[in-house]
C-alpha cells in the first residue's frame, strides 16, 4: 500500500475523501454538514416499543427516526461481562456480538427506560439507525469498550511476542469491568503512544458518563470525529504514502491532529496548491461518474450491467465486443473476459459500497476447472475489501450469491435521487399508451359531464399523436359520447400527465 493517497476535498459545503491504490479510486466517503452520519455517536436514548415477536424495541435517540436495538445487542446487567465480548474484524475493530441465546427483550428494556446506547449502522432507505448498547469508543491505537471485560488483539500482528507486549501494557491499565481491542497500527507504537490512547479514551468515557447524569434523554452524548479525521485516524499507516489536502483551514486542522495522536506520520500531510480542482487532478471526478453508472466497460471490450434492487444487487456479465485473441477458443475467451470482470466487480463492489445480497451472472463456462478458477480469482480479489464478503461456488448457470457487510448507504444512493420523471421506475408510459387511457377516461367520464364538448389537455407528444394519426380514434369515440372532442397542448405536463373537463364543469386526472 505504499503508493496509496488520501485525498480530501473540503474546500466546499461537503467534505469528500478518496482512497487510491495502485492508481485506482478504491474507497469513497462523502460528508455534508446538516446530514452528517451518526455511527459512532453516543446517545441517551429513550425506549418507546418493545416487540417481542422480534426481540427488538425501537428507540428515540432525538434523530428523525427511531433507532432499532436488537436483544443480543443488549449488555444484560446479569450475564458476566467476560462471557460474550464483541468479536474484532481484521483491523482490530469491535463489532456487536449476537451469538447463543439472549435473554428475552422483555427482560431486559421496557417502555420509557432511559438507557445509553451507541449507532452502529446508520439509517438505511426507510430504516432507522441500528443500536447497541456495547459502547466502543475507537482511538489511533487502541478502542475502548467500557462494558465489557476483555482484551483483543487485532488478527494482523502475527508476531506472539508483540502480541505479549501489548496484551500486557493494555492489561495494566484497563478499569475493571472495562476492556480494549489493540487495533493493527499499535504495531509500531511505543507503549507511550498506546498509553496515551487509553489515557485519552478513559477520560473521554468519564465525560460522557457525567453528561449521562445532567440530562434526560433523547439526548446525543458524543459526537464521533468529522469524516476527514475518522478516514486518517484509520488509514494513516507507514505504508501510506500521503495525504492531500485543499482547504488551508481543514489542512491546519488535520495537521494538528495528526501530530497529536500520529506524530510520526505529520510530515505526510500536505496542501494541494494545484490550479485545478484536486479531485480532478487525480482523475477521481471522472472514476465517481463510472460508479454511478448502470453499465461498466471492461478494458477487453466485455462490459459488467449493475441493477440495485430493494433486496439485492445483480450484476450481468456480457462479452460485449470481446471477440478473443487470435488462436483462443470460446471457452478461453469466455474465461478470460469472466477473470476480467471479477476484477473489477469487487473494485465496483468495495468504490459503491454495495451491500447485502448480490447475485453475479457470469457468462457460462462449460469446464469446472475454469468455474474454479474464476472463483479463485474473486475471493482473491475480495480479500482486499475491508466489508466482510461470503461468496459461493459458480454453479453450472456461472451465478454466485455472495452477501457483503451493508456499513452505510451505497454510493448511488447516497449521491443521487429518484427521477422526478419517472418516479424512480426507470421507464415512463409511451405516449401511445397515454392516448388509450385518454380515450377510455373520456367514455368513462362523458356521462356525467355537461356542455357540448370535452375539452383534453395533454403532454405535447401525446397532444401530438391526438390530432395525428389518432384522429381516426378520436373520431369514433366523438361518435360515442355524441360530444365534440378537443385537443390542447401543455407543454408543461408529464407525459403521464393529463385533464379531462367539459367546457363549464372540470373533470381531470393527474
Amino acid at each position: 500500500m505504499s503508493d496509496s493517497v488520501i485525498v480530501v476535498n473540503a474546500d466546499g459545503p461537503e467534505t469528500r475523501v478518496a482512497l487510491i491504490e495502485s492508481g485506482i479510486l478504491s474507497e469513497f466517503y462523502v460528508e455534508r454538514e446538516r446530514e452528517r452520519g451518526t455511527v459512532g455517536n453516543v446517545y441517551k436514548g429513550k425506549v418507546l416499543r418493545v416487540l417481542p415477536g422480534m426481540q427488538a424495541a425501537f428507540v428515540d435517540i432525538g434523530e428523525e427516526k427511531a433507532a432499532f436495538l436488537y436483544a443480543g445487542d443488549i449488555v444484560s446487567p446479569n450475564a458476566n461481562a467476560a462471557a460474550a465480548p464483541p468479536i474484532e474484524d481484521d483491523d482490530g475493530e469491535t463489532i456487536p456480538r449476537r451469538t447463543g441465546k439472549h435473554a428475552d427483550i422483555t427482560e431486559l428494556v421496557r417502555p420509557g427506560q432511559e438507557i445509553l446506547v451507541q449507532v452502529v449502522k446508520d439509517p438505511i432507505s426507510s430504516k432507522g439507525a441500528r443500536i447497541t448498547t456495547y459502547i466502543s469508543l475507537p482511538g489511533r491505537n487502541v478502542v475502548f469498550m467500557p462494558t465489557v471485560s476483555h482484551i483483543g488483539i487485532s488478527r494482523r500482528i502475527s508476531s506472539e511476542r508483540e502480541r505479549r507486549r501489548l496484551r500486557r501494557l493494555v492489561d495494566q491499565m484497563r478499569p475493571p469491568g472495562g476492556g480494549f481491542i489493540v487495533r493493527t497500527v499499535a504495531e509500531s507504537a511505543t507503549n507511550g503512544q498506546i498509553r496515551g490512547d487509553m489515557d485519552y479514551l478513559l477520560r473521554l468515557w468519564a465525560n460522557i458518563k457525567v453528561n449521562e447524569r445532567v440530562h434526560r434523554a433523547p439526548v446525543l452524548l458524543y459526537r464521533d470525529l468529522n469524516l476527514m479525521l475518522r478516514v486518517v485516524r484509520d488509514n494513516l499507516t507507514p505504508e501510506l504514502s500521503k495525504v492531500i489536502v485543499d482547504d488551508r483551514v481543514a489542512h491546519e486542522k488535520l495537521a494538528k491532529f495528526v501530530s497529536a495522536f500520529m506524530p510520526d506520520c505529520a510530515q505526510k500531510i500536505e496542501q494541494y496548491s494545484g490550479r485545478e480542482p484536486i479531485f480532478d487532478g487525480y482523475g477521481i471526478e471522472l472514476e465517481l461518474n463510472r460508479a454511478l453508472e448502470r453499465k461498466v466497460p471492461l478494458k477487453s471490450g466485455g462490459s459488467l450491467v449493475f441493477d440495485q434492487g430493494e433486496a439485492l444487487t445483480a450484476i450481468d456479465v456480457n462479452t460485449g465486443k470481446f471477440v478473443g485473441a487470435k488462436g483462443k477458443t470460446l471457452e478461453e475467451t469466455i474465461t478470460q473476459t469472466n477473470l476480467e470482470a471479477a476484477e473489477e466487480i469487487a473494485e465496483q463492489l468495495r468504490l459503491r459500497n454495495l451491500g447485502g445480497l448480490v447475485i453475479i451472472d457470469f457468462i457460462d463456462m462449460d469446464k469446472e476447472s475454469n468455474r474454479r478458477k474464476v472463483y479463485r480469482k474473486l475471493q482473491d480479489v475480495l480479500r482486499k475489501d475491508r466489508a466482510k464478503a461470503h461468496i459461493t461456488k459458480i454453479s453450472e448457470m456461472g451465478l454466485v450469491e455472495m452477501s457483503r457487510k451493508r456499513t452505510r448507504e451505497s454510493l448511488g444512493r447516497l449521491l443521487t435521487a429518484p427521477c422526478e420523471s419517472c418516479n424512480g421506475k426507470g421507464y415512463t408510459k409511451s405516449a401511445s399508451t397515454v392516448c388509450y387511457e385518454i380515450l377510455r377516461e373520456i367514455r368513462r367520464e362523458a356521462p356525467h359531464m355537461t356542455g357540448d364538448s370535452v375539452l383534453v389537455q395533454a403532454a405535447a407528444p401525446v397532444a401530438e399523436l391526438m390530432n395525428g394519426p389518432e384522429t381516426a380514434a378520436i373520431d369514433n369515440m366523438v361518435k360515442r359520447i355524441q360530444r365534440g372532442i378537443e385537443v390542447q397542448s401543455r407543454k408543461d405536463f408529464h407525459i403521464e400527465k393529463f385533464e379531462i373537463r367539459s367546457k363549464n364543469k372540470g373533470r381531470g386526472n393527474d
